[in-house]
């Protein structure tokens, strides 16, 4: 499917997407990281470790929403989307894969700068650079787009800005990939958080 609208408008919509999935996946690393001390002593007090990790993405999710609901209200402005609400959900979408991404990257990694480093290759090469609508369409192989985090996001996002199309096939396979890092997030930060009898 090819879009037919100005650069303008598909490069506002594209930086949207990717400023959300940024945002998010830098915060999802500082909730895990910065507490790392604090929560310990909350396991050994008897808090356990799952409840301290979905706390933290409930408290994302919140973010998530937030984030998503600013972005588009200044979007609009400058962009007429079709479905703002199908929009908004793109971006929650785009927040909720890179924030578990930064979830597990926070609950893998130790140091911050290297936290950092992780989320901002991967949301770099992936959200703010292949993901693009202008350089996806150009793209030879762009079957290994496909299979990367910000590709179904990205994909509801812009078919609900510019299109009547249903977007409901990328929205599903987003919360299946956001669903997985999730999942390796609490098994990872279960496995270090763990007391040891």
């Amino acid at each position: 499917m090819f879009i037919r609208e100005s650069l303008k408008q598909i490069a506002l919509v594209f930086f949207s997407v990717t400023s959300s999935g940024f945002l998010v996946s830098l915060v999802a690393l500082n909730l895990v990281q910065v507490e790392t001390d604090v929560n310990r002593r909350l396991v050994i007090c008897g808090y356990h470790p799952f409840e301290l990790l979905i706390s933290n993405l409930l408290a994302l999710l919140l973010l998530i929403v937030f984030i998503a609901v600013y972005i588009t209200t200044l979007v609009s402005f400058f962009v007429t989307i079709k479905h703002l609400t199908l929009f908004t959900f793109g971006l929650m979408l785009i927040g909720f894969v890179y924030g578990c991404y930064g979830l597990l990257i926070g609950s893998m990694i130790k140091g911050k700068l290297e936290g950092v480093f992780f989320i901002v290759l991967l949301a770099n090469i992936d959200a703010g650079w292949l993901q693009n609508p202008m350089y996806y369409a150009e793209a030879h192989n762009n079957i290994i787009i496909r299979y990367l985090p910000a590709y179904f996001p990205s994909q509801s996002a812009v078919i609900a800005a510019f299109t009547d199309y249903s977007g409901a096939s990328a929205i599903f396979y987003g919360i299946l990939y956001g669903a997985g890092f999730l999942m390796l997030a609490l098994l990872i930060f279960y496995k270090k958080m763990r007391i040891k009898t």
